[in-house]
């Protein structure tokens, strides 16, 4: 019998961590890193992400993901920015080229962080 009472959590009842992200953001060219384009996960979703799984960081802080932008599909690592407090997606110019990104397009696209 499932409980009425907001306080009470059911024995079925398990803390689910969202690990799926759906974000728009400005792809840009990366200051002193010639050729290297990146989105910036918006401050939000990046806090939201570190409380969830910063423990479970890799070198350079970075969190393995699946990205999907338009039709491609692949695996990769977002990693914190100190500077603005935020993760970094990188873009290799083969997804840039197939999906015809360039710097200065805002883009949509979906993250989900492997766990």
């Amino acid at each position: 019998m499932k409980s009425t009472h907001p306080n009470i959590l059911n024995s079925s009842s398990e803390k689910t961590i969202k690990n799926n992200y759906i974000i728009k953001s400005e792809v840009f060219l990366y200051p002193g890193m010639t050729g290297w384009h990146f989105i910036s996960i918006p401050k939000k979703q990046s806090e939201e992400i570190k409380k969830s799984f910063g423990n479970l960081s890799r070198g350079w802080g970075s969190l393995p993901i699946i990205v999907t932008i338009g039709k491609t599909k692949w695996k990769t690592s977002i990693f914190p920015d100190k500077k603005s407090g935020t993760y970094l997606l990188p873009l290799k110019a083969e997804i840039r080229k197939i999906e015809n990104i360039y710097s200065g397009d805002i883009i949509s696209f979906s993250i989900k962080i492997q766990v």
